[in-house]
C-alpha cells in the first residue's frame, strides 16, 4: 500500500461521501448529486428543526398513553442496559413519569459489563421487567446458519429485539413501544426530513434479521424451535392497537452527552468494544466485534467507520483523522471470533470461506487485509452466566486449605 493511499481511503475503488467515511458498500446508503450521503443531510436537518415543538408532540403522545392505560402500563421499553435504553428509562420515569414495563430479549451472550449496566439499570429506575433468553444450544445452531444466511452471526439476536417485545405488547395489552434513537440520526437509512415513522411490525426482520423464521429452518433447526422468534399477526397487533415511536424523533439525541449523563448519574459502565476506538455501542455483548469484522468482510467497512463518520459530522475529528481510526480498527481480527469458532464448530477457514460468498461485488476482486491483535481483550469474551458458573464450581473444587485464607482476608477486610 502506498503512503498516498494510507493516507486517505482504505479502498481506492470504492466510492465514499464526500464529508463523513461512509462507502458505497453501506446498505441503503444514497448520495446526492454532490456526493452527501443522506446521513450527512440528516445531521444538517437536525440543526434547523424546532425541538420544541417537536417535545411538546412527544408528551401529548405520553399523556394520552397514560391516559388510557388505566391501572395497566404506560408503555413498553425494550432494553439491553446499553446506553440507550437507560437514557430512555431516565426519560420516560423521571422525566415524564410514566410507569414503563421494561422488556429485553436476551442474545444469551451478555458480557460481565453489560450484566452489571442491565441489573443496575433496574434497581436506578424500580421498573417492573421481564425477559426472554433463548437456550445456549439453539443460540450456538443459530449462529452458524445466520453466518451462511445472512453473513454475520447474529440473527437470533436481530430477530429477537424486534420480535419479543411485540409478543409482550400483545400479551400485555400495551399499545404503545418506546425505542432510543431515530433511524435518521446516523443509519443513513432515513433522514429527519424524510423520516421513517410509520408503525412496521417488520421493521427488524426488513432492516437487520433479513430472513423470517420459516427461513431459516435447516436440518438442527425446526419452526418449533424458531417459534419465538415470530413476531405477532397483524391480526394481533391491530386488536391491542400497537404502536412505536422512537425518542429521537422527538428530543435532541446526542450519543456522547447521554452516555456522559448515564455514566455520571447513574453508574452506568463503559468497557472495550473490540473493532472500535469508542467503549459504549454495544457493551452489553461479547459478540459485536464478531458482527462488526464480518461486516468488513463482506462490505469492507466496520464499526470504526460508522464512528468515525458520526465524529466527523459532529466536528470531532476531521476526515483524515477518521481514516486513520478506520485503519486501526476495521480490519483487525476479533478475539470473540475465537469463541464463535468453538460454539459453531467451524473452521477459521469456513468462516472466511462462509464470508467470501457475501462479499459485496464491488470488493469481489479486492484485497481485504486482515490484522492480528495486538493485546488481548479487557474483558473475557465468555458469557457473564458461563463465567459465573465457572466461578462457582471453581470455588468448589478448590481446597479448603486454599480456601480459608481467602475467606478470612475477605472477612477483615
Amino acid at each position: 500500500m502506498t503512503e498516498t493511499n494510507r493516507a486517505g481511503r482504505p479502498f481506492p475503488n470504492l466510492q465514499y461521501c464526500v464529508r463523513c467515511c461512509v462507502p458505497q458498500t453501506q446498505e441503503g446508503v444514497i448520495f446526492d448529486e454532490l456526493g452527501v450521503c443522506q446521513a450527512c443531510q440528516s445531521a444538517e436537518q437536525k440543526i434547523h428543526i424546532d425541538w420544541a415543538e417537536r417535545e411538546r408532540d412527544l408528551r401529548r403522545t405520553l399523556e394520552a398513553a397514560k391516559a388510557s392505560a388505566g391501572n395497566n402500563y404506560d408503555c413498553i421499553i425494550p432494553i439491553s442496559g446499553g446506553k440507550d435504553s437507560t437514557f430512555q428509562l431516565h426519560v420516560l420515569t423521571k422525566v415524564y413519569g410514566m410507569k414503563p414495563l421494561a422488556v429485553t430479549f436476551s442474545h444469551n451472550w451478555y458480557s460481565e459489563t453489560g450484566w452489571y449496566n442491565l441489573q443496575n439499570s433496574l434497581e436506578q429506575f424500580n421498573v417492573d421487567h421481564i425477559m426472554f433468553t433463548p437456550n445456549r444450544s439453539l443460540i450456538n445452531r443459530i449462529a452458524k446458519h445466520s453466518l451462511e444466511g445472512i453473513g454475520d452471526s447474529c440473527w437470533h439476536c436481530h430477530a429477537g429485539v424486534g420480535a419479543f417485545p411485540l409478543q409482550a405488547a400483545v400479551r400485555f395489552n400495551i399499545p404503545l413501544l418506546v425505542w432510543g434513537e431515530s433511524i435518521a440520526e446516523s443509519s443513513g437509512r432515513a433522514s429527519y426530513k424524510t423520516p421513517v415513522r410509520k408503525f412496521d411490525r417488520e421493521y427488524f426482520t426488513k432492516v437487520s434479521a433479513k430472513l423470517r423464521p420459516d427461513q431459516m429452518v435447516r436440518d438442527d433447526l425446526s419452526e418449533r424451535d424458531l417459534y419465538p422468534f415470530n413476531v405477532p399477526t397483524a391480526e394481533e397487533c391491530e386488536r391491542v392497537g400497537v404502536y412505536g415511536i422512537h425518542l429521537g424523533d422527538y428530543i435532541f439525541w446526542d450519543d456522547e452527552r447521554q452516555t456522559e449523563f448515564v455514566r455520571d448519574t447513574y453508574g452506568w459502565r463503559e468497557t472495550q468494544i473490540e473493532g472500535s476506538y469508542k467503549r459504549y455501542k454495544s457493551a452489553e455483548c461479547i459478540m459485536p466485534g464478531v458482527h462488526d469484522f464480518a461486516n468488513y468482510l463482506k462490505r469492507g467497512y466496520g464499526r470504526a467507520t460508522f464512528h468515525s463518520s458520526v465524529d466527523v459530522r459532529a466536528g470531532l475529528l476531521s476526515r483524515d483523522e477518521a481514516w486513520e481510526l478506520i485503519r486501526q480498527n476495521d480490519g483487525v481480527r476479533p478475539e470473540g471470533l475465537d469463541y464463535y469458532l468453538k460454539i459453531t464448530g467451524m473452521t477459521e477457514a469456513e468462516f472466511f470461506q462462509t464470508m467470501e460468498k457475501h462479499r459485496r461485488a464491488e470488493l469481489k476482486k479486492t484485497v481485504i487485509p486482515i490484522y492480528p491483535k495486538r493485546e488481548p481483550n479487557e474483558e473475557r469474551l465468555v458469557p457473564h452466566p458461563q463465567q459465573l458458573i465457572e466461578k462457582v464450581m471453581l470455588a468448589k473444587a478448590q481446597p479448603e486449605s486454599e480456601a480459608a485464607p481467602v475467606a478470612q482476608k475477605s472477612e477483615s477486610a
